[in-house]
């Protein structure tokens, strides 16, 4: 009988079987038959990872522009707990403002398409090719036709309003963020936020009354200081590009690490302005 033995390899496991007969009657021993080893559960699980980093739920969601989706629906959430509105209330806010924000993160990566392919194929799945635009447009039909009776659930005149914010952020994705009017729709758009939540109810009806005037205006701040922030990471494509927004008009003046400064320190004051404003007047009127 043959005697079974194991090669030790330079990892410190176990490499191919090897069986190892009796020598021939001429001293010749008999050659030795290789068994193949199974693949090693670290490979199995790494190729079970990459398959679900590239499987469209996943791709999709990257589309999505997820960190900023959650960042604004949290914000407006939170600005509704601090109305006093009701967790239902405060569930639905979160809810339409995450749908809205993702139909946002899809039109924006289908917009630029051709652009990340140039800049940033990699971190981008429609413009890398890992995701099909036809999927990215499905979905996005498929929010636009949820994100409507969301809004409307929080009240018709909240809901429009809402629905209105959004448009407004479908038209900044083709429209004056080349330029120097490139804060306008984040302005306007965030300037919505206060309407949506201080007309806001629970059932679809028209109730609650106009936001406070200083409520809107330091929303708008809020929304210029997000439109600076969010356009530092691509000042370089935008200028290879020939754009010249305002962010990126002060940053040729200023650097970009000011900028970063600055942008910070707008956001902040925008952010305490709210809070102030908002524990002297409130909300409504």
């Amino acid at each position: 009988m043959g005697i079974l033995k194991r090669a030790h390899t330079s990892g410190g496991g176990y490499g191919a079987a090897t069986v190892e007969p009796p020598a021939r009657p001429g001293g010749e021993p008999e050659p030795t038959v290789e068994t193949a080893t199974p693949p090693s559960t670290p490979q199995r699980r790494a190729t079970r990872r990459s398959r679900v980093s590239t499987s469209w739920p996943v791709l999709l969601l990257r589309t999505s522009h997820p960190r900023q989706a959650v960042l604004t629906a949290a914000g407006v959430a939170a600005a509704a707990v601090l109305a006093g509105r009701s967790l239902r209330e405060v569930g639905l806010v979160l809810a339409t403002v995450l749908v809205g924000q993702a139909i946002l993160g899809w039109h924006n990566d289908l917009v630029d398409r051709e652009r990340d392919q140039r800049h940033d194929p990699d971190g981008k799945p429609i413009g890398g090719g890992l995701l099909d635009p036809g999927t990215a447009w499905f979905a996005l039909v498929c929010g636009l036709l949820l994100v409507v009776p969301l809004s409307v659930s929080n009240g018709v005149t909240a809901g429009s309003a809402y629905l209105f914010s959004v448009v407004v952020g479908l038209l900044a994705n083709v429209l004056l963020r080349r330029g120097l009017f490139s804060w306008l729709p984040w302005a306007v758009s965030f300037a919505l936020y206060p309407a949506f939540l201080s007309y806001g109810s629970w059932g679809g009806g028209a109730s609650g009354n106009p936001p406070e005037i200083a409520i809107v205006v330091l929303a708008a701040l809020l929304g210029v200081g997000a439109h600076f922030l969010r356009a530092l990471p691509g000042l370089v494509a935008d200028h290879e590009d020939g754009w010249r927004s305002l962010p990126l008009r002060v940053a040729l003046r200023t650097g970009a690490t000011r900028l970063l400064v600055i942008s910070l320190a707008w956001t902040a004051l925008a952010l305490a302005g709210l809070l102030v404003a908002g524990n002297l007047v409130g909300l409504s009127q």
